[in-house]
């Protein structure tokens, strides 16, 4: 074997030996390419990512609430055909209710295992407010105290009621007992001047 032909052997055996590890890391592990973690979700989403693994069966993409516990999967999207960077499913969230969710790409595999492939922290808001995510705590800063400065309590000024037009004063109750006896002293006249008439 001349030297040329054993320098090109050589190369072709590196570029192989390179290569295949490359390959065998791509082709691996199934990947959501979009949504990602954490990331707030509105309307009509496209999900994006590549099911083309080594030993491809099929595929399915289905979602979850955060934090369940049954294990409970939604199903979006099912697949016989591997996909490389490209569209696995179309969600419409408007469809759920606003929450928290979890997706996941599962890939089944010809000898029945499968590889899973999850996005957590998805937050579906199409009805409420996005909320603003708390920023990362920094060291607390020395704050001066306010002082507190007396104020004047402010009190109502009273006003004056309206005259009681029920209210007995001491010249009415005079004035009714003077009426009173001078009712009786006429009444006691003219039954006398009666009387008088009566005996003649």
């Amino acid at each position: 074997m001349t030297r040329v032909a054993k320098l090109l052997f050589l190369a072709f055996f590196l570029m192989a030996v390179v290569a295949r590890p490359v390959a065998a890391r791509t082709g691996l592990q199934p990947v959501v390419i979009k949504p990602r973690a954490g990331e707030v979700l509105q309307g009509m989403l496209t999900v994006t990512g590549s099911s083309d693994v080594p030993g491809f069966l099929s595929a399915e993409i289905a979602f979850a609430y955060s934090g369940d516990m049954t294990g409970t999967w939604f199903l979006l999207a099912a697949s016989s055909q591997p996909v490389e960077e490209g569209t696995l499913a179309t969600w419409d969230t408007t469809t759920i209710s606003d929450g928290d969710y979890v997706l996941r790409l599962r890939v089944t595999l010809t000898d029945g295992s499968y590889l899973d492939a999850t996005v957590p922290d998805l937050r579906v808001r199409n009805y409420t407010p996005v909320e603003t995510l708390t920023p990362a705590s920094t060291a607390p800063q020395a704050t001066l105290a306010p002082i507190n400065t007396p104020t004047a309590t402010p009190y109502p000024t009273p006003t004056p009621l309206p005259p009681n037009p029920a209210e007995l004063t001491p010249t009415n109750v005079w004035l009714s007992i003077g009426y009173g006896g001078l009712g009786a002293f006429l009444l006691f006249g003219i039954i006398s001047v009666y009387l008088w008439l009566r005996r003649k």
